[in-house]
């Protein structure tokens, strides 16, 4: 089983992340995007979930996947790799960062905020960014 979770980590804003402040992402269309989806989910239950628990709740709610096929479908999504948090649309683009605790929990950290310039220099912390959007 692979799996996308830190511990003791905080994820900072992309280098080339376009956002001073936190946004939150726009609604685009009557589906909800994978950015809406991560961002309710971290922002109403903050250190409640797992990366590898949000990854995979939003993937079975694109998918539309039936609550009897959960346990198959979430040891079959994590049989391979898959992109962490690192690649979120919310550490890329919006303007969060990630704070992952010794659980492994994780909490959005708008980058306007003490707490994100707290946590960003915590040395008790593995530091890393966000995957840059562009390869220049």
């Amino acid at each position: 089983m692979h799996t996308t979770n830190y511990i003791n980590t905080f994820i900072g804003i992309a280098e080339d992340c376009k956002a001073s402040t936190a946004e939150i992402p726009p609604l685009k269309a009557a589906e909800k995007t994978v950015a809406n989806l991560q961002f309710e989910l971290l922002r109403d239950h903050p250190y409640e979930f797992t990366s590898d628990d949000i990854l995979f709740q939003v993937y079975a709610t694109k998918n539309k996947i039936a609550a009897k096929d959960l346990k198959a479908a979430r040891e079959t999504f994590f049989s391979k790799g898959q992109a962490c948090m690192r690649a979120s649309p919310l550490t890329k683009r919006y303007g969060w960062g990630i704070h992952n605790n010794e659980e492994g929990k994780i909490a959005l950290v708008a980058v306007d905020s003490k707490e994100y310039k707290k946590l960003s220099s915590d040395k008790k912390l593995k530091q890393t960014k966000a995957m840059r959007s562009s390869r220049a």
